[in-house]
């Protein structure tokens, strides 16, 4: 029997993260042969420590053992947050990346600069300039793609002023070590890399 399909994972698992004080934010079923990796995204606005990665995969595992679909069907759990390329599709993403140096696609131009304050449809995006950062609104639904960058030099702290600060609870990924996003999955005496194997 082959491990649900991802719309059904997703009607599983949406109350349960939520409940969790989290956001599920994707979720991918990948099988190959007799064994499937199901890998689900989440996200809070306090972001996600690993030892919350490692609840949730409990948790998450404990809900496919009593869900009859799974079978014996061997699989892999992979619970991870959004990496820092993750695009912001949703006002929560945005709230969540305040300070940050994003890249906005509009139709017509492109912009990178620093996400301020979300308002209601709008966000304050703040641009550099010779004489000074400046503050932009863009619609959210002017927005076609937005994606935050990775930093690898401190941001610039006029700029960080005029965005409001960092979203309480984050930080500011300013190397490479912090775009890698945190894996996990349930089953502790399996661990290589931060990912834990669940078969079920």
């Amino acid at each position: 029997m082959p491990v649900p399909s991802k719309e059904r994972v997703v009607e599983l698992l949406s109350g349960l993260v939520d409940r969790q004080g989290y956001d599920l934010e994707d979720v991918t079923v990948t099988q190959a042969g007799k064994h499937s990796v199901v890998r689900v995204m989440v996200d809070g606005d306090a972001g996600l420590e690993l030892d919350a990665v490692a609840e949730l995969s409990r948790v998450i595992s404990d809900a496919f053992d009593a869900a009859t679909e799974f079978g014996e069907t061997p699989y892999t759990l992979e619970v991870t947050s959004p990496g820092v390329d993750r695009p912001l599709t949703e006002p929560r993403h945005w709230r969540r990346a305040r300070g940050r140096k994003v890249a906005v696609q509009f139709a017509d131009e492109q912009l990178t600069g620093r996400v301020g304050a979300l308002g209601d449809g709008v966000v304050a995006l703040v641009l550099p300039g010779k004489g000074g950062p400046t503050v932009r609104e863009i619609a959210l639904a002017d927005v076609v793609k937005a994606v935050v960058q990775v930093e690898f030099s401190k941001p610039n702290p006029a700029e960080l002023e005029l965005a409001g600060g960092v979203a309480e609870g984050r930080v500011l990924p300013t190397d490479v070590d912090d775009a890698v996003d945190l894996t996990a999955g349930a089953d502790e005496t399996d661990e290589t890399d931060d990912e834990f194997q669940v078969e079920g």
